[in-house]
């Protein structure tokens, strides 16, 4: 089970870690009233609606993503399934169906290698999923182990967890939202990664502290290396510790996958292992990636004492 402790972070086409967005829209539905946040637990989505049906859901409840075929006999035994256990849950998880062939986009953008595959969606990210036909007994113990993380996640985040049914809560007041940031919001939710880059770099030139343009663009660099990247070849190629470019982008595959201690380690080997350029090639690429999280995420002083000791 993954760690639900780590705040999202990254940015992008369809964007698994864009916790900033997702929380502006919690907020949004918040001040609409209960009654429009309140829907079905079984809902079919398509490109249009991932973001509302999934990633923003996720804010206050697991979203189960069943992407399915219909032309994967596996579909057609664990999508009746998983309906009849995330229905006896009373509203507790959100099950959300994705037909990959009507919805291409998705399956690629979660780099799906078969059907069915089932994803857990949490606060934004990608915690948890398998890939075969379980049995009904299986598949509810997966999603008691899910619902059991949740409830860790909420115990150590009690400001996160959402308002009981009845209770008000006031979206928080803050300034204006930043021209540029909006800018490259904008442009992540086109698809068109180039000008949320430009529209970062603005918004840096002028506030250079500036923490979320500084994760926003280095999330935004990070969907543009993968863009065209084979996961299946980068693992293969990943097998040759002296197959440096190979070694990146499999960094960047797992941060995106949300294995973030796995990525730096992997970067810190091969920080190790090299001298010269290499080595100064793999350190700056490491702090790009440090820079896709918020300063105080406890991966970051492990991964920068590891780092040091790399080094010196």
């Amino acid at each position: 089970m993954a760690d639900f402790s780590r705040p999202g972070s990254l940015y992008g086409a369809i964007d698994l870690g864009a916790r900033k967005q997702a929380l502006e829209a919690q907020a949004r539905r918040e001040a609409a009233g209960p009654q429009a946040a309140s829907s079905a637990s079984i809902v079919d989505v398509t490109e249009e609606t991932f973001t509302t049906d999934v990633i923003d859901r996720s804010m206050t409840v697991p979203v189960v993503l069943d992407l399915w075929s219909p032309r994967a006999p596996g579909s057609a035994q664990l999508s009746p399934v998983l309906e009849k256990v995330v229905g006896d849950l009373g509203g507790r998880v959100v099950l959300a169906k994705v037909n990959v062939d009507g919805s291409p986009q998705i399956a690629q953008a979660l780099r799906v290698q078969a059907v069915p595959t089932v994803l857990a969606i949490f606060q934004g990210q990608a915690v948890t999923g398998f890939q075969q036909v379980l049995p009904e007994q299986e598949v509810r113990r997966w999603l008691d182990e899910l619902l059991a993380a949740v409830e860790q996640f909420y115990q150590a985040n009690p400001d996160a967890r959402p308002p009981a049914a009845g209770e008000e809560q006031e979206a928080p007041a803050g300034p204006p939202a930043d021209p540029d940031m909006v800018a490259a919001e904008q442009a992540i939710d086109n698809g068109d990664l180039d000008a949320a880059a430009e529209a970062y770099e603005r918004l840096l030139a002028r506030a250079p502290g500036n923490e979320d343009a500084k994760m926003g663009l280095a999330g935004v660099n990070l969907m543009r290396r993968t863009a065209e990247a084979d996961p299946a070849e980068v693992q293969r190629r990943a097998q040759d510790p002296a197959d440096l470019d190979a070694q990146l982008l499999a960094a960047d595959l797992e941060m995106l996958s949300g294995s973030v201690d796995e990525a730096f380690n992997r970067v810190i080997a091969v920080v190790k292992r090299t001298s010269g350029d290499d080595r100064d090639r793999a350190r700056r690429h490491l702090l790009g990636l440090f820079d896709t999280l918020p300063a105080e995420d406890p991966s970051l002083a492990k991964a920068r004492r590891a780092l040091a000791s790399a080094l010196f």
